[in-house]
């Protein structure tokens, strides 16, 4: 059994305040604009581009006067407190070896932050794989009091943020979790002040997934079997559940996403790629388990998420991306807004983040691929909009690279979506290429976002290509069941054939190129690099897997996309019989014949520590050129701006000596 950890959060007032104000935007409008000559940039600092935001994720208080975000302090995590009439920012700590996930309010004064580590499961004489884990745990701190509280029983299962309803007023909560790691997930009423837990849906046989309507009565639950999944109903809390049939995995007709029902009614929404394969939003009633109208869906890509109204009744907004992002609006009132705030910056992309629960605050983001971006607060009832902070305030667009969204053919006619970014000022022709696949691999994908370490590359001279390959989330379920069970076999073909696109173009030179990734990127970086040595000068890897099975003991048996609830063990194998040694570049050293750059986050709790050392001491065995870090107190990426710069020097040296631009 697991022991009993604690998860607990310190508070502090920063000496020095963010500064948090700027001009109103209608003053930026007025400046002049930025020369958009095509020259050769400089050398940007790679200090300047491993600058931390000033703030991240934000998320404004129901009544729209506060702001909880993610800050990186001194190269420390930490959630941050901003209030907007002018008193210091309050800094919460996150516990060392801990991972912050995500955080929310609970009310006005209280706020819920997710974290993470990695613990221990009995015994074993593998202290790197088979006896670790990662748990998460729920901590409610109160603003007023400037205490926190780790929610839910001492001990408990593995999931402990499983958030199923908060009250709005912030002074309870639902909350799923396994007393036990041996017991199915129950459901609890928490007294966010006291931590009093109250038992409202006792564990039942299979079930792992647990739904509250929109007034927090808990309403349906999924269970999952080897073969497929039931959903389990009740129209009220004062009846039972009732199973409404099973359904098989790989039933087309039946893959439900993102359950929302709405308070006192059997009718609700969700996602289903029922008709097209792709993700769209559809009424739903759950007491008969029917799909009903159609109510919005992108004619090329899935939708991501969607939002309703408090009371579940009605629609606010759905997001999807096909070559960027993009956001749709049920809300009048936001649609309006979001049109007005298109119309002033144009040439951008225009974010609404967050609102205040009434509409009178909005916290609006607005960027590029390259820029960036600000935050703004927006009062639409004072029509002003106020710059609040620059992501990164030395760097400036005109220096940076667009980056342009393309397609092109794998090997087997599959039309591969990428993004494409290309050194300024330089000929679009035989430059030397950086091959960057995106983490992952299932349920994720590449965006047009700005990305520091691809404007670093492409400051430097190369051409970056982050090829989406089959498996990639957003694309519809016939492409990404491609990529089930093609873990380093066609999934790696399509990096290849991107490279290979490129050069019949004459954009890049087939006889320069590196590839370079982080997590399953890192991986398949390592693995190109070991499957296919002719056609790679190096390779780095930043918290990649080396060792597929061992990964697969580490992670949990089902994959972090709902969406497909199939084993993560078949989604990587495919075939049962398949040995994953063979794709598993640890393994196969001997293949190796490029130099390669690794480095890991002491503290990761994804992708162990241990992937990248075994494959170091491996590499160091065989005699195979290498270079090897650990960046301690690091997880599964960067919260110092010390080590992000360190890592960009050190990706910065690595491709001067073996791969030249």
């Amino acid at each position: 059994m697991m022991q009993a950890r604690s998860f607990k959060i310190a508070a502090l007032v920063a000496t020095l305040a963010v500064p948090m104000t700027g001009p109103a935007y209608a003053q930026i409008l007025s400046a002049a604009p930025a020369s958009t000559q095509a020259m050769v940039p400089r050398l940007i600092p790679t200090a300047e581009l491993a600058r931390p935001p000033q703030f991240s994720r934000p998320v404004l208080s129901p009544d729209g006067k506060r702001m909880i975000a993610r800050f990186s302090i001194d190269g420390k995590q930490r959630v941050g407190v901003h209030s907007f009439d002018g008193k210091p920012l309050l800094l919460l700590a996150v516990p060392p070896k801990s991972d912050l996930r995500w955080y929310r309010w609970a009310g006005n004064n209280r706020i819920l932050i997710s974290l993470a580590r990695t613990d221990r499961l009995g015994s074993n004489t593998d202290r790197y794989y088979d006896s670790e884990v990662v748990s998460t745990r729920l901590i409610a701190f109160d603003l007023t009091t400037r205490a926190g509280i780790e929610l839910g029983p001492k001990t408990q299962g593995l999931e402990g943020d499983d958030l199923l309803y908060v009250d709005p007023s912030g002074d309870w909560a639902l909350l799923s979790f396994q007393r036990t790691i041996y017991d199915y997930p129950s459901v609890s009423r928490i007294e966010l002040a006291t931590n009093k837990v109250t038992t409202l849906v006792p564990p039942q046989n299979q079930i792992w997934e647990w739904y509250a309507d929109s007034a927090g009565v808990v309403r349906a639950g999924t269970a999952f079997d080897e073969g497929g999944w039931t959903m389990h109903y009740r129209s009220s809390a004062s009846e039972k559940f009732r199973r409404l049939g099973r359904t098989r995995y790989d039933d087309e007709n039946a893959a439900l996403d993102v359950v929302r029902i709405a308070r006192g009614s059997d009718e609700g929404f969700v996602l289903s790629n029922k008709t097209t394969g792709r993700y769209a939003l559809y009424k739903f009633n759950y007491a008969t388990k029917e799909i009903g109208a159609l109510l919005y869906e992108s004619p090329t890509n899935d939708l991501d998420a969607y939002d309703t109204t408090e009371d579940g009744l009605g629609l606010r907004s759905a997001w999807y991306a096909d070559d960027r992002d993009r956001v749709v609006w049920f809300d009048p009132e936001l649609k309006k807004h979001q049109a007005d705030i298109d119309t002033a910056i144009k040439g951008k992309a225009n974010w609404i983040v967050s609102t205040a629960r009434d509409k009178s605050a909005l916290l609006v983001w607005t960027g590029s691929s390259h820029d960036p971006g600000s935050y703004y607060m927006y009062r639409p009832n004072e029509g002003r909009m106020n710059r609040i902070a620059k992501v990164n305030e030395g760097l400036r667009p005109a220096e940076l690279a667009e980056t342009t969204y393309v397609k092109y053919a794998a090997r087997d006619g599959l039309q591969i979506p990428a993004y494409l970014t290309l050194p300024v000022g330089r000929d679009p022709k035989k430059l030397p290429l950086v091959i960057m696949p995106h983490g992952g691999p299932y349920g994720v994908r590449d965006k047009s976002d700005f990305d520091a370490e691809v404007q670093f590359l492409a400051n430097r001279g190369y051409a970056v290509l982050q090829p989406n390959y089959r498996g990639s989330a957003g694309y519809g379920k016939p492409f990404y069941e491609k990529g089930e069970g093609q873990w380093g076999r066609a999934m790696q073909d399509d990096l290849d054939d991107g490279m290979d696109w490129l050069a019949k173009q004459g954009t890049v030179d087939p006889k320069r190129v590196c590839i370079v990734g982080a997590s399953y990127g890192g991986y398949a970086a390592l693995w190109g690099a070991t499957r296919n040595p002719e056609r790679y000068r190096c390779a780095a890897s930043f918290a990649g897997i080396s060792d597929v099975q061992r990964q697969l003991k580490y992670q949990l048996d089902f994959t972090f996309n709902r969406r497909y609830r199939k084993d993560w063990r078949t989604k990587v194998m495919g075939d049962a019989k398949f040995d994953l040694k063979t794709v598993s570049p640890l393994f196969l050293v001997d293949k190796l014949s490029v130099p390669v750059l690794l480095a890991h986050g002491g503290d990761d709790q994804i992708v162990p520590l241990g992937q990248s050392k075994l494959f170091a001491e491996a590499l160091a065995k065989a005699g195979k050129p290498h270079e090897y870090h650990v960046y301690t107190g690091e997880g599964h990426g960067f919260t110092s701006a010390a080590n992000t710069q360190d890592w960009l020097d050190r990706l910065d040296a690595f491709l001067k000596k073996h791969n030249p631009a």
